[in-house]
């Protein structure tokens, strides 16, 4: 239990994000209130253990873990309403900002938003885990008090998440590029999919589902999302609709020489990314085993991969439309592929590079 943070702490939403964030508080043995306008996912969020029903309670800390149009007005009642110190965890922050203007107690506010979340919704999707080893920006405004800073701080460590300190405007920059515009380029390739022949959606493999995954995302939230942070947002469409005429041209007239630069920026952009634990990116390759999509082998898998003393890196999984067989992809360190091939291939597994 900790003691540096204000309690009880009111969630005031009970969706995936609040409901995971009780969750996880609840482990830590910090006090716990929840809030929802929806009393059956109060009644989903108070039954899985995420917190009890708040009554009226004084309380030490309010999170508002509503969606995007509504976080500024909620945030306005919580000052109002209480004493306490007021986050959130929205997804947008400069916007939610600019309703608070001239509100009173604005010192007690800073925001926050965990890099974490699901394809799913509602409580019933949430999970005590969410947040670990995520980042969680904390963004205090110009007039926020030192110890509402510090207690979003305490929230993301008890949470389980790493803080990544960021103004209003930063956070918005950021998620713009690494959140919303990965999400509007999924939809547009997920669209092109959708009227597809079923001939054509045959071939479908794990690349398609890399780059679509996402897509599937609540429109409605979505919406509220890249209204929410318009400005940032537009202004990287329109530098990719720049960058999608040059390859229109380049694909058209098959001049390789520009089509070869955009490609390598690619890659550039995907080794720019921080590898595990916030590190540089290491190299790595693949081995692939072919699975039996029958209970117990990928655990099999598993466990026979844990005694080649490999550390897998990362997984993907990609289903054979004609077979009861699945193709796993086992990313491992660069110097450990031909150990693990090796290793697997001599307990029986069918595998390849």
């Amino acid at each position: 239990m900790s003691e540096d943070l204000p309690q009880p702490v009111l969630i005031v939403g009970t969706g995936v994000l609040g409901t995971s964030l009780g969750l996880a508080l609840r482990r830590r043995e910090v006090e716990v209130l929840l809030s929802d306008r929806n009393a059956e996912h109060l009644r989903t969020a108070s039954g899985l253990g995420a917190g009890h029903p708040y009554a009226g309670q004084q309380v030490g800390l309010v999170v508002v873990a509503v969606p995007p149009d509504h976080v500024g007005s909620e945030v306005a009642r919580a000052l109002a309403d209480t004493d306490a110190l007021v986050t959130d965890v929205g997804s947008v922050k400069t916007a939610p900002l600019r309703m608070l203007d001239g509100v009173s107690g604005i010192e007690r506010y800073a925001g926050g938003h965990p890099m974490a979340g699901s394809e799913r919704s509602g409580p019933l999707a949430a999970t005590p885990t969410l947040f670990d080893g995520r980042p969680w920006a904390v963004t205090p405004h110009a007039r926020s008090s030192a110890a509402a800073t510090a207690a979003v701080d305490e929230l993301a460590r008890l949470a389980g998440a790493s803080v990544v300190r960021l103004s209003p405007e930063e956070h918005d920059e950021a998620v713009a590029r690494t959140s919303h515009l990965p999400h509007l380029l999924s939809v547009l390739v997920a669209g092109r999919l959708a009227d597809a022949p079923t001939d054509h959606l045959a071939l479908s493999g794990q690349g398609v589902r890399d780059v679509t995954r996402v897509a599937g995302g609540d429109p409605s939230l979505w919406q509220q999302i890249v209204t929410g942070n318009a400005a940032a947002v537009a202004g990287l469409l329109t530098q990719v609709r720049d960058q999608l005429d040059v390859l229109i041209d380049a694909v058209a007239t098959g001049d390789r020489a520009s089509l070869g630069e955009i490609l390598e920026l690619g890659v550039a952009g995907t080794r720019a990314i921080p590898g595990k634990h916030g590190g540089p990116l290491r190299p790595t390759a693949s081995v692939f085993v072919s699975v039996p999509d029958h209970p117990g082998e990928l655990a099999r898998l598993f466990a026979d991969a844990g005694a080649s003393d490999v550390n897998i890196e990362d997984v993907h999984i990609d289903h054979d439309p004609a077979r009861d067989t699945g193709l796993v992809e086992l990313v491992v360190d660069e110097t450990r592929a031909d150990h693990l091939q090796t290793s697997l291939g001599g307990r029986g597994w069918e595998t390849h590079r």
